[in-house]
This record gives structure tokens, sequence and C-alpha cells, in this order.
């Protein structure tokens, strides 16, 4: 019973609870709590459970409507202030250093806004409290890479709008930098990776984008990186002042790499060939190892010319390049009493093989032959040095190493030697001479008897010979016979062994002893007889006549030596407290003998047309000539030496004396003929040299002292010179040449060791930089291409980087070189040469030198070519004027163009022509 109330009880309570809940469902009943709103949003893009805004965060994207992801990969996003997410506008907010990856493209700016929405992102730069904006977005996708003022971007379809772009673009083989094109643009439009449009752009090379010293004004253009720039109206600004050079249109090549073309001529007029074009056509790359560049001179007369330059490279194996002019000269016009027609040619190889391909074997070629006045005569440029150029030279050589013991050496060369001096060919003179080829071999030296790794010691065991022989077939020709069957009409063989035999030995311990021989054996192809044919008219001389005798011959010749010889030394000392403690003298005394037979045995005789008999060897105008007809019996002897002081070193911390040269060399030297029967002695020869204030100045001297009288015709006489009321010995010649070099660098202050700084001074003084102080007071450590300082930017914050100044140091540099050869071998008592030359440049700023060279020939009695220089850089120009005012080469050109080879048709020049002659 008393259960069955507390049930009901239950239940009367259950259902008053239900009641009262309905009466009250439409009410809304206020808690005495305070509602905030949650700063912490659930990001749509999963992160990481610890918060750091410098973090690293990593997100993967879903479409918009939760769908598969629209992006490719994962999108990497830092920044260095705040990273904020608004799920309300479906965007993420990075600022301050913000940075954001994704595949390829990496974006950098001050603010970046993502909307994860839409898959795009806006970059910008940021203000701070004085308005000014800093850093600027920084773009790259792949390798391009573009730096505006602010860029909008889209993940999905890879577009992208940029305001303000600046970017580089590499052309040719270059590198990014101040060879590259820089291209600005005030808007671009980016379609894809490989197209972008721009809006009022500005092409350039300079350094500076922003005010660039010059630039090409684009209004519409295309642009497809790394490889072209097709622009509509196009004209050149200079200092942002317009000019009239312009075009319609324009194509710029961006082609990394080396990429066919036309070359651009360039135009001008020659006074005596008219209106031209020159070295226009056409460059074409044939693989990674081999390109072509065909150019061509046009003048209005008539005159023209071609060249083909090719380079070919394979690493690790070989380099080279040809170059191939021909020319069709043209003076004046047709119907003129000076019209005139000519042709030149000129032809250059170059081919050097690296040591790596093959250490047993080598080929290599120097090839420069052409026409004797190419260089005077040619069409266009030519240097100073080509102007004065009297030689052409060639070499091709292969050559064979055999390493086995004994090694062996063989090469084959084909030489080539043209002189092109005035007048070279005159009277039918030859200038030419070739060898076609000469092969050269040669065995080292072996000891026979002494183990090849044994001790060498005493007179036989330091018995040693070789053998080397040395076979040519030479010729000689002129220009008009020159590449004709004519040249091979006079050409020679010859081969010539030797097997030299010597060896050495110490003699009373003092005295180095050397004796040995020489056996030669000489081979030809012809020979020629002589004979005297008397004259059919008695009244008239009869003639030599020489018949050539074709077939194989052969002769041999020998020949001994041997020479003593020692080493003195001498030491004159005054004391280590004196300033000059020692004088050291070293002499090098010599005695030689020499003997070789007469070999009668090659050579005949004929009856001259007085009944005289004369003798001649066949093998004489053969190539190695015909051998000795006369015993030889003589002596020689020598006198090397050098003198050098000890000089006491000014920096008292060194205690070692500094030795200073006196004579780097003196010699002296002389002969003495046992089997002659008069004018037994040889003239004196004596040369030396040294080098005074501190190996600035050089001198050589050498001279020809003659112990014999002469007579009235100049001819030696077997009587002594202080016999005939002369000197001793009589001077015949001599020579001298100076060389004198001065710069700035010697009169600048001598290194002095640094004073250690304060370290509290260092402190209060901001810790001045002396790094920066010594690239200030050495700006000129580097030099460009053609040989100009290049000055190294101030570090500085208040020094003008964009023209520095030098204060009061100005670099310059002078020599002077004096040459002097005097003849009196026959009381002719005259100068064969007597000039002085002088030469300097003066860097009047890091932007201006200035220079030139002259000289004087005193028996000549007139100036040697005389040069002034100047050259001027101009930012992102060169300027260049040349000027020889006076002689045979009188001229002068003048240029200035782009110093970038992107644009370096961008020019203009002008020079004069050299006087006809």
């Amino acid at each position: 019973m008393q259960s069955n109330k507390h049930y009901l009880l239950f239940l009367f309570l259950l259902l008053i609870g239900t009641l009262s809940g309905l009466a009250q469902e439409d009410q809304i009943i206020s808690l005495p709590i305070k509602a905030e709103k949650d700063t912490i949003v659930a990001p749509l893009f999963p992160r990481p459970v610890e918060k750091d805004s410098i973090s690293k965060d990593s997100t993967e994207i879903t479409g918009a409507n939760g769908g598969s992801p629209l992006l490719l990969d994962k999108i990497q996003y830092k920044a260095k202030d705040s990273i904020i997410l608004s799920q309300k506008n479906q965007k993420i907010y990075l600022y301050n250093e913000a940075e954001i990856y994704y595949q390829d493209t990496e974006l950098k700016a001050g603010i970046i806004i993502m909307d994860y929405v839409n898959n795009e992102v806006y970059a910008g730069r940021i203000k701070d409290s004085l308005g000014v904006y800093s850093q600027l977005p920084y773009f790259k996708q792949g390798e391009q890479v573009v730096i505006p003022d602010s860029i909008r971007f889209n993940f999905d379809s890879q577009k992208a709008l940029i305001f303000n772009s600046r970017t580089e673009q590499q052309a040719g083989a270059g590198q990014l930098g101040s060879d590259a094109m820089k291209v600005y643009a005030e808007i671009t439009k980016k379609e894809n990776d490989s197209v972008y449009f721009m809006n009022e752009a500005k092409i350039t090379t300079a350094e500076d984008t922003i005010n660039p010293d010059y630039y090409i004004r684009v209004r519409k253009a295309k642009l497809v990186p790394g490889k072209k720039v097709i622009a509509g109206l196009s004209n050149i600004y200079i200092a942002d002042v317009p000019t009239p050079i312009g075009l319609p249109f324009a194509y710029f090549p961006l082609s990394v790499g080396r990429t066919a073309g036309l070359l651009m001529p360039s135009i001008g007029n020659d006074p005596n060939r008219g209106y031209f074009l020159q070295n226009g056509g056409y460059y074409l790359p044939i693989g990674d190892n081999l390109d072509i560049e065909l150019t061509g001179d046009f003048y209005t007369n008539g005159s023209w010319g071609i060249r083909s330059r090719s380079n070919y490279v394979k690493r690790y194996k070989y380099r080279g390049n040809i170059n191939v002019t021909y020319q069709n000269l043209v003076t004046s016009q047709k119907g003129f009493s000076d019209f005139s027609r000519s042709s030149n040619y000129n032809i250059q190889i170059s081919h050097s093989q690296d040591t790596k391909a093959s250490p047993n074997s080598r080929f290599s070629a120097s090839v420069n032959l052409g026409s004797s006045q190419f260089f005077q005569n040619s069409l266009g440029r030519v240097s100073s040095a080509n102007l004065l150029r009297n030689n052409n030279s060639s070499s091709i050589s292969y050559s064979k190493t055999l390493p086995a013991y004994p090694s062996i050496n063989m090469s084959l060369t084909a030489t080539h030697s043209q002189d092109t001096s005035p007048g070279s060919t005159d009277d039918g003179k030859d200038n030419i001479q070739m060898t076609l080829p000469t092969f050269q071999g040669s065995m080292e030296r072996i000891f026979p008897f002494v183990k090849r790794d044994g001790i060498k010691k005493g007179i036989f065991q330091n018995i040693n010979l070789q053998y080397d022989v040395n076979a040519r077939y030479s010729l000689t020709t002129n220009d008009e016979d020159f590449l004709t069957g004519a040249m091979f009409e006079n050409a020679r063989f010859g081969a010539r062994h030797r097997i030299p035999i010597s060896t050495n030995f110490k003699l009373l311990k003092y005295l180095s002893v050397t004796m040995g021989g020489n056996y030669e054996d000489v081979w030809t192809a012809e020979t020629f007889n002589q004979r005297f044919v008397e004259a059919e008219d008695p009244t008239q001389r009869g003639t030599v006549v020489r018949d050539t005798v074709a077939g194989f011959d052969r002769y041999n010749t020998y020949n001994f030596s041997a020479s003593i010889g020692t080493t003195i030394y001498g030491t004159f000392r005054f004391g280590d407290d004196k300033k000059v403690q020692a004088i050291r003298h070293v002499m090098r005394p010599s005695i030689s003998y020499g003997y070789a037979p007469s070999f009668d045995q090659f050579y005949d005789e004929y009856i001259g047309e007085n009944g005289e008999v004369v003798q001649f060897s066949r093998f004489e105008g053969t190539l190695n000539g015909a051998p000795r007809l006369g015993k030889s019996n003589s002596l020689s002897f020598s006198l090397a030496n050098t003198l050098e002081a000890k000089v006491r070193n000014k920096d008292s911390t060194i205690t070692e004396p500094k030795k200073v040269p006196i004579l780097s060399n003196f010699n002296i030297s002389t002969g003495y003929n046992l089997e002659a029967d008069s004018l037994k002695l040889s003239p004196l020869s004596v040369n030396g040299g040294t080098n005074i204030l501190n190996n600035k100045m050089s001198i050589n001297f050498s001279a020809g002292l003659d112990p014999y009288a002469i007579d009235n015709n100049g001819r030696r006489v077997n009587t002594f010179n202080i016999d005939n009321g002369g000197s001793l010995l009589r001077l015949t010649r001599a020579n001298v040449n100076i060389g004198y070099r001065i710069d700035s660098e010697m009169f600048g202050k001598k290194d002095e060791e640094e004073e250690e700084p304060d370290e509290e001074l260092d402190e209060e003084a901001g810790q001045y930089d002396y790094s920066a102080q010594e690239e200030i007071n050495n700006p000129f450590e580097k030099v460009d291409e053609f040989g100009n300082p290049i000055y190294e930017e101030d570090k500085r914050k208040d020094q003008d980087i964009e023209n520095p100044i030098f204060s009061t140091k100005i670099p310059w540099d002078f020599n002077l070189a004096y040459s002097a050869t005097y003849n009196n071998a026959a009381r002719q008592n005259e100068f064969g040469s007597h000039s002085i030359m002088v030469r300097g440049n003066i860097q009047l700023t890091p932007r201006w030198k200035v220079g030139g060279s002259t000289g004087y020939d005193f028996k000549g009695k007139g100036f040697t070519l005389t040069q002034l220089r100047l050259e001027r850089k101009l930012g992102s120009f060169n300027l260049r004027f040349n000027w020889t005012p006076f002689g045979q080469y009188r001229r002068w050109d003048f240029f200035i163009g782009i110093s970038s080879s992107i644009l370096k048709d961008l020019k203009w020049e002008n020079r004069s022509q050299p006087p006809r002659r």
C-alpha cells in the first residue's frame, strides 16, 4: 500500500513537469552570462594545432563546392607579422615578408591576399609610417623572374595581371646581369607560361631600370620568354629624351644559346669607293659544336668583299676557328685614268687539341696566309698592329710519342712564311717559303754502358747517344705563282740523319769536361752537275751550265768537339754595418775545341774560262747544301759574368740583406782558327744586360770588336789594328736597347702597418669599415676586355657610385724605349737604326681614359707611327676615338655604341680612309 503511494506521487510530478514545459515553449529566458564572439574560426584548410605566424603551413585545397581538388600540389605559405584566415571573405591575408610556394611558382611580397575559392592571389607592396613603399613583389615561375609593383595571379589558369613589372631576359650564351635584356612594362598580361602581352614597355641593357640612361620605348609588345620580343612602334630614348631613331615594328631575339639570324650591316661613305654596307650577313649555328658566319661588304663603285667565319669546339677534345676573306678592290671609277682593279684574300686557321684528349699524340694548326698587301689595302677597319705587319707565318703539325723505352718522338709539320713588307716582290723576288711537310723524328738519350736506373759516374758510364732525322720538302715562290703548278718548279727534297755521342766528367775536382762527336748522313733526291761551255763568238765570255741529275744521292760527315769549364766565385765584403755589405762576382770561363776533316771526295773539278781549275760539289744547291771543303780546327773562348750587391734592407726588422743585380749578365767570347793561314783570331763579341731603378729600367747592349785592321777598301788584313796605328780593338758594331716604365703606383704611399683600432672608439664611431676604405684607395684592381680599369663600387653610403671620383689620385703609366744600332765594319761610321718610342695612358676619371704612342726615327728624320686614343664610358655606352694625325697610315675613326653584346648593332661609327699611295 505504501509503495503504491510512492508510485502515484512520481506519476503526478512527471505530469506536472510536462505540462509546465509545454506552457513555456514560445518564451526566451535571458541568462546572466555575457556572450562573446569566438575569434577562432575553424579554417577550411587543415592547419596545425599550434598556431605560429612565421611557421610554414601546407594546405590541400578542394573545390568551392567541396568536389575534387583543383590544385595539383600543396600550397606552402608564411609571413613575418600575421596570417589571418577569413571564412567570411574566404581569403587568407599574409602581411610583412609574405611568401607562397606552389609547384614551380614562388611569390614573395610585403602583402599577399589569397582567395582559396577562386584559387587566386594578389601581391603588393607595403607602406611604412613615412609613406614609403617597400618589399616589391618577387614572382618566379620556372626560370622566369618578374619584380612588379603588384600582381594578380590565378593558380588554375596560370594567368596573371602585372603592374610596373621588371624582368631580365637572358640573350645569347651570356649570363643574367649587365649583358641581359631588362624589360620594364607598366601593364603586363601573362597569358600562359610562354606568352606575355605588355603595354608601354621599356627595353634596355642598363643596370638601372627605373631611370636608365637609354631605353627603347615600345607601345605594345608580345614577349615570349627566352625566345623573342615582337613590338609595335618603337623608338630610342636617351636620358628620357626621345630621338627620331625608331621603327614601325621591331623584333628582339632573346634565344638562350646560339640562334640563326641576320647580321645588320654598317652604313657609311668611303671617299675612294663610295657609299657602302659593311659586315652584313647571316649567322648559322650547326649543332652544339659548330657555327658559321657569312658576311659581306658592298661599295657603290663596284668593290665588294665576302668573309666566312666558323668556330668549332668539342669539349675535352679540341677547339678552333676558320676565317676566310676574299675582296675585289676597285679604285676610282671606270673611264678615269686612276681606275684599277685588284683582289685580296686572307686565310686564317687555328686549331688546338686538349691535352686530355690524347697524351701521346697532338695535332695543332696556326695558319695565316694571304695577299702581301691584304692588311694595307683591305676593305674596312684594320688595326695599327696589322698595318705594320711585315710577315705572315703558318704552321700545321702532328706529333706522336711512343713512350716505351727508348721513347721515340715523331712529328709532321707544314710551314709557311711570307714577306709582306712593301717592295718584297719587286724584280721578281720570291717572298713565300713553304715546307710541305717536314718530318722530324728523335730517339731519347740512351747510356749504353750503365743500367737504365744506375748511377752514372765517370767518363765511360756517362757516354750517351741519340738519333734524330729531319726530312723536308721545301719550295720558294711568289704571290703570282702561289697555288699554281709553277710554285713547285724549284721544289727541293732533303733528309738529314744525325747521331750525336757525348760524355762528361770532372777533372781535378773543379773542372767540368765535356767531349763528344757528331755523325751526319745527308740524303737528296737530285744533284747538280756543272760544266763550262765556251762561247761560239771568241769575243764573248763562256758560261757555266748546271745540269740537274735526278735520282737518290747521299753524303756523310762527322766532327769532334770538347770543352772544359769551371765556375769562380768572388766576394768583396765591406762590413755588415755598411749600406752595401758585399759585392759578389761570378765568372764562368770555358774553352772549347772543335775539329772537322775536309770531305774532298764529294767534290769534282772543271776547267774554267782562263784554264783555271774550279772545284764544285754536285750537292751545291740542294736543300741541305754541300759538305765542308777544307779542314776545320779551332779553339773558342768565352767568359760569362754576373755581378750583384748585397744591400742592407731599410726595414730594420729584416735581418737578411737584399740582393741587387748590378750586371745580370756580361758575356765575352772569341775564337782562334788553327788551320787558317791568316786572320786566325776571331772578332771579340760582347753582350750584356741589367735592370736598374727597382727593375723599372732595363738596359741591354752588344758590341763587336775586331783586333785586325782594314785596308782602304774596307777589307780585313792580317795586321793587328794596334800595329797599324789604331787602338787595340776596333769597334765594328754596337747595339743598345733601353726600356723605362713608370706609373702612378711608384709615387703612391708605401704600405704601412695599420694600427689596431680602439674598440671603444670603434663602438662610438659605428665600427668604420676598413675594407671599404681599401677599395676606395685602390679602385683599379680589375680591367675589362679592352684593358680599361673597372671601378669597384664604394661601400660608403654617401659616395656617388654612378660617377665616383679619384680625389687626388689619377692612375697613369708611361713607357719609354730607346734603340740604336751602330755599324763601322768598313769605317762607314753610321747608325743602321736610331729611334726613340713613347707610349702612355692616363685614367682621368674612372670613365675617361686617354692615351697615345709615338716615336722619332733619328736616322730617317721623321716620326714613327703616331696614335692618339680616347675612351669614355657613358653608362651603357662606350665611346672611342683613335687618331693617327700624320704619316703613311694617317687616319681617324670614331665609335659610339651600346656596350652590351645584345644590342651591339645600335651604334654609330665613322672613319677616314688612308691616303692613296
